[in-house]
């Protein structure tokens, strides 16, 4: 709490007034006045059993476990760990500024600190949450009454509950910050832009705009599995490309970089989980541009290219990927080429087992509709 109450007192000083308070410490105000309650009444009710066992009562001792680990203790981890990814990557940022590491020299030196860095006070509430099960555990061998092993029991297994639906939380939110900030720097071209081939006169235009594609990676069921920079082989030159793999679906894109003009920067400090490579272009005013269609899984066909076959052309640690539609037809193709064979190898691993587990999750839909209770002929 050095560091949030010195934030705290610069602020009241008008200093550091930019720095938000909750995306650095989010509630570890109120997580710490409830963890100091909960150790000073078990420490309470433990020290009345040594001083007077005999007439210290066990259900006071089950009455604060109760309380405690099935009311807000939990809870107030639970909301300061779904923030905190957000505020390492936001102090991250942070820190490049000279007037806010003053102010961070300034706390570490404080002997409350003991010599720890801000990073490793931010991460000490989740590992204190990841002990309490251990924690009760133990109570739980060193009770001797049957009654009050079992609500021990009880409260450590809806503890380990409560970690597992966090950690379930914190991918949910992880992969919906991902994709809301993917689609801000997404661009789907139309399809007279992206193919010269088809003309559509002007006055018709307006048609096809209502059918964009731009809220396709809205649907927080989409999971984005692996992404990287790879290179597009074309007929003169190669294209440096960047490819999304989901669990339903290939986008190709090419990043677009804009160093005159400066985007949105801040989008990119919301959601750390995305790459580098995209925060740079974000930082640059850039955008990604789909250059085709997306390929779905059950329509994407992985090929490997043996180095002899490509060595006129001057390729290295290249594959094939190849568009199919309903009728096995290719209707599309993109020779890649990785920096390294081993990147090569990780893309075509990805890529297989994506489309495995994805016509794996096909077939188990089609099993199901098969095994529907069939329809009454009388209705």
């Amino acid at each position: 709490k050095i560091f949030l109450n010195t934030l705290k007192y610069l602020q009241t000083h008008e200093y550091l007034l930019d720095v938000d308070l909750w995306r650095l410490f989010a509630n570890l105000e109120e997580l710490s006045q409830t963890s100091f309650g909960f150790v000073n009444s078990l420490f309470g009710i433990i020290k009345d059993y040594v001083d007077t066992p005999e007439t210290a009562p066990s259900m006071d001792f089950i009455s604060v476990l109760t309380k405690y680990f099935r009311g807000s203790l939990c809870q107030s981890h639970q909301t300061y760990c779904l923030n905190y990814t957000a505020a390492v990557f936001y102090l991250e940022n942070l820190r490049q500024r000279d007037d806010f590491g003053i102010y961070l020299k300034c706390c570490e030196q404080n002997e409350q600190c003991r010599r720890l860095h801000l990073p490793e006070l931010l991460v000490a509430p989740l590992h204190r949450l990841t002990r309490y099960p251990l924690l009760l555990k133990n109570i739980w061998k060193r009770s001797t009454d049957s009654t009050e092993k079992v609500m021990i029991y009880s409260i450590k297994e809806n503890v380990e509950k409560s970690i597992r639906d966090l950690e379930g939380k914190v991918k949910w939110l992880d992969n919906f910050q991902t994709l809301r900030h993917l689609q801000e720097i997404i661009v789907w071209p139309p399809l007279w832009d992206r193919d010269k081939r088809f003309f559509i006169p002007e006055c018709l235009k307006h048609i096809f705009k209502e059918h964009m594609a731009e809220n396709i990676l809205s649907p927080t069921s989409r999971h984005l599995i692996y992404e990287g920079k790879l290179s597009l082989a074309e007929s003169t030159r190669f294209l440096d490309v960047y490819l999304f793999l989901f669990d339903d679906f290939l986008l190709v894109t090419k990043t677009k970089r804009n160093k005159k003009k400066s985007g949105n920067s801040d989008a990119g400090l919301m959601c750390p989980s995305l790459t580098a490579e995209l925060q740079t272009v974000i930082k640059e005013g850039g955008s990604c541009t789909v250059v085709d269609q997306p390929i779905p899984l059950d329509r994407l066909v992985v090929k490997n290219i043996d180095p002899l076959h490509v060595s006129v052309l001057g390729l290295r640690n290249a594959f094939l990927i190849q568009h199919e539609n309903r009728y096995r037809q290719c209707i599309a193709a993109f020779l890649l080429q990785a920096q390294t064979e081993n990147i090569k190898k990780t893309w075509m691993t990805q890529i297989t087992a994506a489309i495995s587990c994805f016509m794996k999750s096909l077939e188990t839909k089609k099993i199901s509709l098969f095994t529907l209770p069939a329809e009454s002929s009388e209705i």
